[in-house]
């Protein structure tokens, strides 16, 4: 059995717990700033760029391809949508709760360029953009 450095346990946790403080106090305030169905949470994202395309990554656990609005407005992707917990749990008893819930928004600015098509799929939990550029 190997023990694990104090110090190095310590910095962990103390991490942890300020990266959920700021995802609850981003969320606190986003819900309070107004009683309309503002988005609530962002989710986290890679951009990826090739020669040939604009790979864009959205991690979105169990939100259907489907049910997100996704518009290209002035050289900036908007994705948007809702996630909500399964009818299942809604009942369930929940020890810990720590992907976000409700309506959410990402704003992405693309690299300059024009895009010839665009296609979306679902890989690993993640909303997969492509974005082939127009050469």
């Amino acid at each position: 059995m190997t023990m694990r450095d104090p110090a190095n346990w310590m910095l962990s946790e103390a991490i942890d717990a300020l990266a959920r403080a700021e995802r609850m106090h981003r969320q606190l305030f986003q819900l309070q700033r107004s009683q309309t169905p503002a988005p609530a949470w962002e989710p986290p994202l890679d951009m990826i760029e090739t020669d040939r395309e604009v790979l864009i990554l959205i991690a979105l656990p169990g939100v259907e391809p489907d049910q997100v609005e996704a518009v290209v407005q002035d050289g900036t992707l908007v994705v948007a949508g809702r996630r909500v917990l399964p009818p299942e749990l809604r009942t369930a008893r929940i020890h810990r709760l720590e992907l976000p819930q409700g309506q959410f928004e990402r704003q992405i600015p693309l690299p300059p360029g024009r895009y010839s098509a665009v296609r979306r799929f679902a890989r690993n939990g993640c909303l997969v953009f492509s974005l082939e550029k127009d050469v």
